[in-house]
């Protein structure tokens, strides 16, 4: 069994801010992936279902940000799973939006609701970065990251995170970079060929151009044959 979390803030406020991408990515695997429907546990929502043919439990605290590790280590108490079983989708300024990155362990950045799972679970846990992009200025940060995506971002968003849907049966098998190829083909789906690209058709009817061989003096013998 693993356990893929999801961070963000609870509540209609806080929906579309570029910290709750964890949760939107969460909703999507959900949706797409038939899983139960959500309900209350461990201080937050959870559902239940199946990815490459492994258990997986997908939790959104509902402690807010800063105190998402109470949640988290409580429903790793309960499965009685180590912290290597568990992957935290979250916001990531260091990356440009639109862009993904999978990894295993490191520091929490600043990141509130990362630095809370260091304090409870310790840093020993998958993540997958999603990137909302960052504001220009650290002094600029909390304000960005608690602002909704603006409406620009809905396309690439989409794409993202219904890319993020499609690898999930890779990561819940541990195949990262088979989960990134997967988010890949979303955001950048292979180029259709462009009919320059192909030989031209030749019009109907249009007669043939054959070449004639022949030297001139095989030519002249067989005009008077």
């Amino acid at each position: 069994m693993k356990l893929f979390v999801g961070l963000g803030n609870p509540g209609a406020k806080y929906a579309r801010n570029r910290h709750n991408v964890g949760f939107m990515a969460l909703d999507r695997i959900a949706e797409d992936h038939g899983f139960a429907p959500w309900r209350r546990k461990f201080q937050g929502q959870i559902t239940d279902g199946r990815l490459a043919g492994e258990k997986i439990t997908l939790l959104k605290p509902e402690t807010f940000m800063n105190l998402s590790g109470q949640s988290v280590s409580e429903a790793m108490r309960f499965y009685k799973l180590d912290s290597t079983d568990i992957t935290v989708f979250h916001d990531e300024i260091d990356l440009a939006p639109g862009k993904c990155r999978a990894k295993d362990g490191g520091g929490h950045a600043g990141h509130n609701g990362l630095r809370s799972l260091h304090q409870h679970i310790g840093p020993h846990y998958s993540r997958v970065r999603i990137g909302v992009g960052h504001p220009g200025h650290k002094d600029r940060v909390a304000g960005y990251v608690l602002h909704d995506f603006a409406k620009a971002d809905d396309d690439w968003l989409d794409d993202l995170l219904r890319g993020i849907s499609d690898g999930a049966p890779e990561l819940a098998g541990g195949d990262a970079g088979k989960f990134m190829n997967a988010v890949a083909l979303r955001i950048k789906p292979p180029q259709k060929s462009s009919p320059k690209d192909k030989p031209a058709a030749k019009p109907k009817n249009e007669p043939e151009v054959q070449i004639d061989a022949r030297s001139q003096v095989q030519k002249l013998i067989d005009r008077f044959r």
